[in-house]
């Protein structure tokens, strides 16, 4: 096993040991009370509902990006290549519809299915990038046992939840985990194609979202105009943006 393969193990390992050896960890139900709740129209909690809409715009263009045609040429070498991307960008476009589901009555059954989508969307972007710079062959046997793992988290801190000894260590993982395991793949393994750096400012895009998410009530309070949960909405599609984007600019190195 060379050095790279090493400390990637080594950090998967650890990053494993160290949530796990921590007691479970249930949902708080003040994590539903969002700092603008105003409806519109008789729409509940509207601009965090509406402000879901971007997702399903950029997951249909990355749809689109993935699966190239009208003449231009494939962003991949192996047409299997494809398939994590799909993952991915089908979850952003599922999590428009659930995401918006979870918001119009936010509780911990609804979340679910803002949750889904979300983790077949982490698990699909660590597949493509598994692909693209570890081994062709180790993404192609890793990417069903992935979607299946992320899923699997989303079901057992539900199932955790309703026999009241809620768990959201493994949805942890799978979230946060996953986008640790993408920055070392940036930083340890060669590009095997041109625009890292879109990549890069998606993962930006994505950090700034959740600090806009942690700040939600504080930047409500300024004036009462867009809280910061309905930014982040907003930012996170903005970073889905960036993949989309970098397959459509993408070449070979």
């Amino acid at each position: 096993m060379n050095l790279r393969h090493s400390i990637l193990a080594v950090t998967v390992a650890a990053a494993v040991l160290l949530v796990m050896s921590r007691p479970p960890m249930p949902q708080a139900l003040d994590y539903h009370r969002m700092a603008d709740e105003r409806a519109l129209l008789g729409l509940p909690n509207a601009l965090n509902v509406l402000s879901n809409v971007p997702f399903a715009i950029v997951g249909l263009l990355g749809l689109a990006a993935a699966f190239a045609r009208n003449g231009r040429p494939s962003p991949f070498v192996d047409r299997w290549e494809r398939w994590p991307y799909a993952a991915l960008f089908a979850g952003v476009t599922l999590t428009a519809l659930g995401s918006s589901y979870y918001h119009l009555a936010p509780d911990n059954a609804r979340l679910v299915w803002d949750r889904l989508p979300m983790a077949v969307g982490f698990m699909g972007l660590l597949t493509a990038l598994l692909a693209e710079r570890v081994s062709l062959t180790a993404g192609k046997w890793l990417f069903l046992p992935l979607l299946a793992a992320g899923a699997a988290s989303v079901g057992y801190w539900y199932w955790s939840e309703i026999q009241n000894a809620g768990d959201l260590r493994p949805y942890l993982l799978v979230q946060f985990g996953s986008l640790l395991v993408v920055v070392l793949l940036l930083w340890l393994y060669p590009a095997r194609y041109s625009g890292t750096g879109y990549l890069a400012a998606g993962l930006a895009a994505y950090a700034a979202a959740k600090g806009l998410e942690i700040a939600d009530r504080s930047i409500f309070a300024l004036g009462h105009v867009v809280s910061g949960h309905t930014l982040k909405h907003l930012v996170a599609a903005g970073g889905v943006a960036c993949l989309a984007w970098m397959l459509r600019a993408r070449t070979q190195s």
